[in-house]
């Protein structure tokens, strides 16, 4: 080396603290990259997207040939440091504890810590980049590759370890996957990842927790005046209706009431008529997921259902409509003067209707009423006081204030709900 000048060694060594540092950026890069966004590119015909999950789908592989470079050229940026510490300063302990001193600093600042956290800070762009020169790099030293690859894979095995436990790395499972979502406000509108959000409950909700509760169901009863149930069907603003005869308990069949409004004015227009209209009616087992029952709907050409008990007793109605409202929002026509929406009130509170579902009440107005139990917050005020209440009476649920302000026929028609933070 005493031919070789003093200025050629410094730059070899520059160089080699370079290369370096480009194998520590590209291991930070290629593992902190964003495998999904890749795979997206890749599908999409980028070359050097296709060429990284190449790469990563072979990391065992990828390490390989960047660990290889990186300690090839430290030990030798190392012995280099040590021919130069020599030249200049003679072989001394001191000299060469300096010099040693002197290659591990630099190393770990220009070829290690930088490196790395440019790697991880760009790690999607320089992915792309990096998937073009490792890739022949990988072809070139693929004989020591898979010689350091079969050492390493028999010490896992004698220490009974698994290079992929899982086999499932690149996967997301539902519950990640619904963390990104609520997590990617900057990317996705809120109303759109309020619909994504809903999606992933449809499996963990029942048909009871989205139906229309027996007793707020409009029936047409067929024991009534024929003028009375001639009315009803004028005036209804609901496209199909249970027909019965003095309640649910003798149900008869669907009615289609669009189908009769052509038919209204015609004096003979008589019961036997409206009953060739009707359809059987379709019966859900409550329990029923909501998901499953979209699926059932969609199987059995059907949008209405009721939802019945082990003993065969309506608990409720549920249509196709309830299901889409459920994870996409209110769509669909409400009573006139009634709305469907709930927002605090600049007091500090909410009136809201005793038969209200605790889902609603809880998405809309922000609150954490247990839902394992009762549906509805009449439900709720009924299981918690075990007793037919009144109105004026205060209670909290939930550590939420509520005070009942009418009751009717044993059963809460409206309450107020204080904030959380508000006294009552």
């Amino acid at each position: 080396m005493n031919d070789i000048p003093l200025s050629a060694l410094a730059a070899t060594l520059v160089l080699l603290l370079a290369l370096s540092a480009f194998f520590s950026l590209s291991e930070t890069a290629m593992m902190a990259s964003n495998r999904f966004r890749l795979r997206h590119l890749a599908q999409s015909g980028h070359h050097g997207a296709q060429k990284a999950i190449a790469l990563l789908d072979q990391t065992d592989k990828m390490l390989g040939v960047i660990l290889l470079g990186n300690n090839l050229i430290n030990s030798a940026a190392a012995t280099l440091v040590g021919v130069i510490t020599i030249e200049l300063f003679g072989d001394g302990k001191w000299a060469l504890g300096a010099g040693t001193l002197a290659v591990t600093l630099a190393i770990l600042v220009f070829s290690e810590i930088t490196p790395k956290i440019i790697g991880a800070t760009y790690a999607d762009r320089l992915a792309l980049v990096l998937g073009y020169i490792l890739t022949p790099l990988l072809r070139l030293f693929y004989p020591a590759v898979w010689l350091i690859n079969l050492m390493a894979g028999g010490l896992l095995r004698l220490l009974r370890l698994s290079r992929n436990p899982s086999g499932e790395n690149s996967k997301l499972s539902p519950e990640e996957l619904h963390s990104l979502v609520l997590e990617s406000s900057h990317l996705i509108p809120q109303k759109h990842r309020a619909i994504l959000s809903s999606l992933f409950e449809l499996n963990s909700i029942t048909v009871e927790d989205v139906m229309t509760p027996r007793g707020s169901i409009e029936i047409l009863d067929l024991d009534c005046p024929w003028e009375e149930v001639r009315t009803q069907l004028a005036t209804s603003h609901h496209s199909r209706l249970p027909v019965c005869r003095e309640s649910l308990d003798q149900l008869i069949g669907i009615l289609p009431v669009r189908r009769l409004l052509a038919s209204l004015g015609d004096p003979e227009f008589d019961e036997a008529a409206l009953l060739q209209q009707l359809q059987a009616p379709y019966y859900i087992p409550a329990g029923t997921a909501v998901f499953s029952q979209l699926a059932f709907f969609q199987e059995n050409r059907q949008r209405i259902g009721f939802v019945v008990d082990e003993y065969g007793e309506i608990l409720g109605l549920l249509t196709l409509e309830d299901i889409i409202e459920e994870f996409v929002g209110d769509f669909t026509t409400s009573l006139p003067g009634l709305g469907n929406s709930l927002t605090w009130l600049p007091e500090g509170y909410a009136i809201v209707e005793g038969s209200r579902s605790l889902r609603d009440i809880n998405r809309m107005l922000g609150l954490d009423f247990p839902l394992d139990g009762p549906k509805t917050l009449n439900g709720l005020i009924l299981d918690y006081l075990q007793d037919i209440p009144e109105a004026d009476v205060s209670i909290k649920l939930a550590g939420i204030p509520v005070e009942i302000l009418q009751t009717q026929d044993r059963s809460v028609v409206t309450v107020r709900i204080y904030q959380p933070d508000k006294q009552l």
